[in-house]
């Protein structure tokens, strides 16, 4: 590596040692970096800005803008109180149902989104079905981080790889004859439930709960409203399933969904009565989005530089020697490093790297499967990992009034994670790595 690889290195990786360490803000720390990447000449800032894929943010931020709206339609209560009724007062079943809802929703809404809707409601619940408050906020949580990578709209990392690697929304769901990351993801999802249920769940008696006296929301109060926000919500989606036919980019799809129902609720605004525009903006997570913003030309300076594809000649040996052996590597490396790294950054740089060894006849899409799989389950493991599980874990304490340990929490993530990882390294393996291997 020549000397302006060997800066953009060191740079970059000073930054993760801070973004990791969080004695100070992350989203500064990136910024910085992105900032001494151009003063030290790795690239221009025309160069750092054509380096950030703009379509990926725009569904980002277009699917939050309509998720604000969502979570003020008061659908989300109403589902709650609906997981009670179906859980007949069994107080594991009524965790598992909204396990199951957390992460349903989470695959089309971001999951920090998808906690900050689902734990309020889920909080009165608990306490009248005499349940400790947080195993329940944190199965939502490990739930809702975990189905977010099951489809393209849940979270970054999904739509990382659809910028590097082109996957559609249906490749989430069937892609080359096999099934991919939502029926795998189902099915490991189910598994891990079962197994979570029977750990710490499953002893806890059936309590008679009278619904009206919990003080939550039991209908939805502004149906229209919900009604409008939930179809213009599906039909984004339809639309975005349809994005080749329709011969667009993605983010312009999510971008024409998000404008057009703002634009609709403020023309009905003396019908429906929504929340106002600016409400919903200063909702969304500005620290996430330049954060996101500033994590794509960091990790472009690597590629300008050439560092991932030095990278990706390191490896290329491992996978051309045993290809199963690689991608076994890839997945249990991965699963504890993103538990102690901010996982976005992880994944994002190995996709590009194992781009580059395309060239050399090695198939990347097993490989990619397995690194989105894997840095998405170990982001379980702890809150350093993922920032759903930080957003979860301030809302126990805020609750209960106290500090949860490194051991309590502990004694959850880690069960969870590595039942997941196992489920999905198993199934990962026999449809996608096994196939490709002979």
């Amino acid at each position: 590596m020549d000397a302006m690889a060997w800066i953009a290195l060191a740079i970059f990786a000073i930054t993760i040692v801070f973004v990791v360490a969080n004695v100070i803000d992350g989203t500064i720390v990136a910024l910085v970096g992105v900032a001494a990447m151009i003063w030290f000449g790795v690239m221009t800032e025309v160069d750092a800005f054509g380096l950030v894929d703009w379509n990926v943010m725009a569904i980002l931020i277009s699917i939050w803008i309509i998720a604000g709206y969502f979570g003020k339609s008061g659908v989300p209560s109403w589902l709650s109180v609906q997981a009670l009724r179906l859980s007949g007062g069994h107080p594991g079943l009524l965790v598992m149902i909204l396990s199951v809802l957390a992460g349903m929703i989470s695959m089309f809404v971001d999951n920090v989104v998808v906690i900050l809707m689902m734990a309020p409601v889920a909080l009165p619940l608990a306490r009248a079905l005499n349940l400790p408050v947080t195993p329940v906020v944190l199965m939502i949580g490990f739930s809702a981080n975990f189905m977010g990578t099951a489809l393209l709209l849940g979270d970054l990392p999904p739509q990382m790889l659809h910028s590097v690697s082109g996957a559609e929304f249906g490749d989430f769901i069937w892609q080359f004859g096999r099934p991919s990351s939502f029926p795998i993801l189902m099915v490991t999802f189910a598994i891990t439930l079962a197994a979570m249920y029977a750990y710490g769940f499953r002893s806890h008696r059936r309590q008679a709960v009278d619904i009206g006296a919990l003080g939550i929301e039991t209908h939805i109060p502004n149906k229209p409203f919900a009604a409008l926000v939930v179809g213009w919500f599906l039909l984004t989606v339809v639309g975005m399933a349809f994005r080749e036919a329709l011969g667009v980019k993605l983010g312009f799809i999510a971008l024409t969904g998000a404008v057009s129902l703002v634009l609709l609720l403020e023309l009905l605004r003396g019908k429906l009565m929504p929340p106002s525009f600016e409400e919903i903006l200063g909702e969304l997570d500005w620290r996430a989005i330049l954060f996101y913003i500033a994590l794509f030309a960091l990790v472009g300076a690597l590629e300008k530089t050439h560092i991932i594809n030095h990278v990706a000649d390191w490896l290329k040996p491992l996978f051309a020697e045993s290809y199963a052996l690689g991608a076994t590597l890839l997945y249990w490396i991965t699963v504890p490093i993103v538990g102690i790294v901010e996982h976005d950054a992880y994944i994002l740089t190995f996709l590009y790297t194992i781009r580059d060894m395309q060239a050399d006849g090695i198939d990347p899409w097993p490989l990619w499967w397995m690194l989105v799989w894997s840095g998405t389950l170990g982001s379980n493991l702890t809150v350093a990992g993922a920032p759903a599980l930080f957003a979860a874990l301030n809302i126990c304490e805020r609750e209960e009034k106290r500090k949860v340990s490194l051991r309590e929490f502990l004694s959850w993530s880690i069960p969870f994670t590595l039942v997941a990882a196992a489920i999905c390294y198993v199934i990962g393996m026999l449809v996608w790595v096994l196939p490709y291997a002979r």
